[in-house]
């Protein structure tokens, strides 16, 4: 999963990680993995509701993307196609 965010917080979660001898990758895991192990379900549905809806064109990139990656529908099956042949 790749997660955009602004270059501010970037520069300062590297900070953060090079004080602890860790990398961004490290860090932002167990940061994450303490905010979902010390909340209750409540806590983490609330903050998954607070999250930034996706734009538009994040969701048209999405659909694209979803289309692009169909594959044709036959009449056969893999099995089928292969005995013919």
């Amino acid at each position: 999963m790749t997660i955009q965010i602004p270059d501010d917080v970037a520069l300062g979660l590297e900070g953060i990680a090079t004080a602890q001898m860790k990398t961004v990758e490290q860090l932002a895991v167990e940061s994450l993995r303490r905010l979902f192990v010390s909340r209750s379900p409540a806590a983490i549905l609330k903050t998954v509701r607070e999250l930034p809806h996706p734009s538009a064109e994040a969701i048209d990139d999405l659909e694209a993307a979803i289309m692009a990656a169909r594959l044709p529908v036959g009449e056969l099956g893999a099995f089928e196609v292969q005995a013919r042949e």
